[in-house]
């Protein structure tokens, strides 16, 4: 029994990631019209008609997205039943069930009735929140905190604080992230990592104002997660969760930055910004399972 939920939990978590990335690429190739103003069906059809590139990439989002629920209750229901036990797990599965119905409502609405900018910068970072509630749960079915002994693991109050408040911070940097790609200002700066490198200066209009505002949001976390790195390793050796965790955390904010980077001197290509996307996911889910590890520890 106890298998076969663990088998539920992976796969639940590797279509969340599917849909997370499937969004990303409904978003990069402006496939959010592909089937008109129609949803659930797609130009009043279940299967696009004509087929589009666009058509297709919309439908088969909306389609692994109806997979994904499915697959999201029934991980719940049984999570619930097998181990509600665990004192994060009504909670995990309340959130995920929530932020999905969320994420497809917002999705919904932009087709039907259409949304600005602001409101749509959220459709991914709502994803995300249900994607890592989903990959906890499946965490917890696995009982990796038991593994690490995270009740036996004493951590300082200023670490906790530091994991909490990079954690949300994280959230932001995806916001400003996800708002750079709705407002179509991807590439409103040619260079990297400032705007003009040959001529520095404020940004010049809003698109690059929000731009360069995802840039510095990206060079604060990136010093924020070093330092709490430097913490784990130096004081933390003795516990592998936190002191590798971290230093796991540090290696996906450095390749994230590199991929951010990378959008800019590849002029947006597709395959690099959904590894962009990829990347932050993971970071998010490894961000959010630390709290939980430190949830469960003992304060210094």
């Amino acid at each position: 029994m106890r298998i076969a939920l663990k088998w539920i939990g992976v796969l639940t978590t590797i279509i969340m990631m599917v849909v997370l990335i499937g969004g990303a690429l409904v978003t990069n190739t402006g496939s959010t019209l592909g089937c008109g103003h129609h949803w659930p069906l797609c130009n009043g059809k279940f299967f696009p008609d004509p087929l589009t590139l666009n058509s297709f990439i919309e439908w088969a989002h909306r389609f692994c997205t109806g997979i994904a629920s499915a697959f999201v209750f029934i991980l719940a229901i049984w999570s619930w039943i097998s181990i509600g036990h665990k004192k994060e797990t009504k909670f995990l599965v309340i959130t995920s069930i929530i932020f999905l119905l969320l994420q497809a409502f917002l999705g919904a609405a932009a087709v039907v009735w259409g949304s600005s900018s602001i409101i749509m910068a959220l459709h991914f970072g709502i994803s995300l929140i249900s994607f890592a509630s989903v990959l906890l749960l499946t965490l917890l079915i696995f009982e990796v905190d038991q593994k690490f002994e995270a009740s036996d693991l004493i951590i300082d109050k200023g670490m906790k604080w530091h994991t909490i408040g990079v954690t949300i911070y994280s959230y932001i940097v995806v916001y400003s992230g996800a708002l750079v790609r709705h407002t179509n200002s991807s590439l409103v700066c040619r260079d990297w990592p400032l705007c003009l490198n040959n001529a520095p200066g404020l940004p010049a209009n809003k698109f690059e104002w929000i731009q360069m505002g995802h840039r510095f949001a990206a060079g604060l976390i990136f010093i924020w997660i070093a330092y709490i790195t430097y913490r784990a390793v130096k004081h933390y050796k003795h516990a592998r969760v936190i002191y590798w965790g971290w230093i796991l955390a540090l290696i996906i904010v450095i390749l994230q930055i590199f991929s951010g980077a990378l959008v800019i001197f590849t002029s947006l290509s597709t395959v690099v910004a959904l590894l962009h996307s990829f990347i932050i996911s993971c970071l998010f889910g490894l961000l959010c399972y630390l709290i939980l590890i430190i949830g469960r520890s003992k304060s210094a």
